[in-house]
């Protein structure tokens, strides 16, 4: 599955557009890490724990994301965008979503 975060292929023609697919996943944060990074914040830094399982999180996003477009025979996702929020305390979701193209 080619994934774009442009609107268009260069070298490609968009037949047809399928729709909007997306993927999603509600991460929660694990108290040790947590703790470490709070710690962390004393200090300064990269908080490693947190981008390790953000990181994870938007892989297991995207690979729903493409599975929903494989569904509607999609051949490539264009316009595609990330997005995060936190849901509630120690928890956070990422959002990933494009539009299902067909191309000629």
């Amino acid at each position: 599955m080619k994934i774009y975060t442009t609107d268009t292929i260069e070298g490609e023609t968009i037949e047809k557009s399928l729709g909007l697919v997306q993927g999603a996943v509600v991460q929660s944060k694990h108290i040790g890490r947590d703790i470490m990074a709070g710690l962390k914040t004393i200090v300064g830094g990269e908080i490693a724990g947190y981008t390790e399982m953000l990181q994870s999180a938007r892989s297991i996003a995207t690979k729903r994301m493409i599975e929903d477009a494989q569904k509607i025979d999609a051949d490539a996702i264009v316009g595609v965008r990330f997005g995060s929020s936190s849901l509630m305390a120690g928890s956070d979701e990422i959002i990933v979503y494009g539009t299902a193209v067909k191309l000629k």
